[in-house]
């Protein structure tokens, strides 16, 4: 929490200089110089080194003239002594909390870095459709977990792709990876979406296996949803579903769910004989799909009650029956979300919209491919 002080950080220990001093004058029976100390150690928590040694001298000099300018006051020698030691080692708290906040930043650069390489930014408008994400870890000071999305423009139309790592940590973002860096390859160069699973389901088996090889015996795993909106049939969306939530659609047509939970999950395709199998479903123009993962759906109020998606959907539905765009159901979502739960999230989050642009916005030629 010290390391996010900025630089009005220095109005907490003058504010506790103005009070000591204010209660010295009313109350001159009250002995101030000790209570002095307060001050360049507040400094050393939240300001640089520099303005904590300003603060030191500040007391120091102020010790001196309380000193003469008030003969009653009997300082001594060693009360003295006790405030520039208190001083000097102030300043070597802010020097080390200093150095501690630069790796902190460090850190975080780096666990950003991570995440982007997992998630990296989408354009709203990218190959072909509509689209707006969030994504907040659990952990805000990582910022980095184990949900993950993303987008594609192919040579086929859209590819769009969420899910849910087991686990957590550093293990959860790697197999993150190994999934997000499948879908990439397969779901730009295939044509076949059955065919993108199965590269998935292998790329993360072969992530397993070296993970064996050194030593970590975890099968790792991922729910996951892959929609296609092939650019040959503009009307149709095509879903495989890896033991996922079934994505959300809102539109015109009310609020109706994709199928979920059919296959298993990424990584565990041998259990049940096979990665799940593609399905095709008209989609309207003017409806949205939202994807989700269980930092959503498991979200919970002061009382334990879960955040009812469906219903919320269903009463967003009917206020705009004419359809939602993709930013503006996230942010009413996430605006939900954060009165729902009071801003306490437990779990990580991840909100994916997509919304087919029509044919007459899309330039010649399709889809903008990458």
């Amino acid at each position: 929490m010290l390391t996010r002080f900025d630089r009005a950080a220095w109005v907490i220990p003058t504010s506790a200089l103005v009070v000591i001093v204010l209660v010295g004058e009313l109350g001159p029976s009250i002995r101030i110089v000790n209570w002095l100390l307060m001050v360049p150690l507040l400094a050393s928590g939240v300001c640089s080194p520099g303005v904590t040694l300003l603060f030191g001298v500040i007391v120091v000099v102020l010790n001196r003239y309380i000193d003469v300018t008030h003969p009653e006051v009997f300082i001594r020698t060693e009360d003295f002594l006790l405030e520039v030691t208190a001083s000097l080692l102030a300043v070597l708290i802010a020097v080390l909390r200093s150095q501690a906040h630069s790796y902190v930043r460090h850190l975080q650069s780096s666990a950003e870095a991570t995440r982007e390489v997992v998630l990296r930014p989408i354009p709203p408008d990218w190959g072909g459709v509509e689209t707006a994400a969030h994504y907040r870890a659990a952990d805000v000071e990582a910022r980095v977990g184990g949900d993950f999305y993303d987008v594609l423009a192919t040579p086929f139309g859209a590819r769009v792709l969420l899910g849910d790592v087991q686990g957590k940590g550093l293990p959860a973002v790697s197999t993150a990876g190994a999934v997000t860096g499948a879908f990439r390859e397969a779901g730009y160069y295939e044509h076949d979406l059955d065919v993108v699973a199965r590269r998935m389901e292998n790329g993360l088996r072969r992530h397993n296996l070296l993970r064996q090889a050194f030593g970590d015996r975890t099968e790792r795993f991922a729910t996951a949803v892959v929609l296609a909106f092939p650019d040959a049939d503009p009307h149709m969306v095509e879903v495989v579903n890896f033991g996922h939530d079934g994505p959300y659609v809102i539109g015109p047509r009310g609020v109706w769910q994709l199928p979920q939970q059919e296959g298993a999950p990424v990584g565990m395709a041998e259990l049940v004989g096979g990665t799940p199998a593609v399905r095709r479903l008209p989609l309207g123009p003017q409806e949205t799909v939202l994807l989700v993962t269980d930092g959503v759906t498991e979200a919970r109020n002061k009382a334990g009650e879960f955040f009812p998606l469906r219903s919320w959907l269903e009463r967003l539905a009917d206020r705009r029956p004419e359809g939602v765009a993709p930013a503006d159901l996230l942010g009413l979502l996430l605006d939900a979300l954060r009165e729902h739960t009071h801003g306490d999230v437990t779990d990580d989050i991840a909100l994916l919209a997509v919304r087919q642009r029509s044919t007459a916005d899309l330039p010649a030629g399709g889809s903008h491919v990458a």
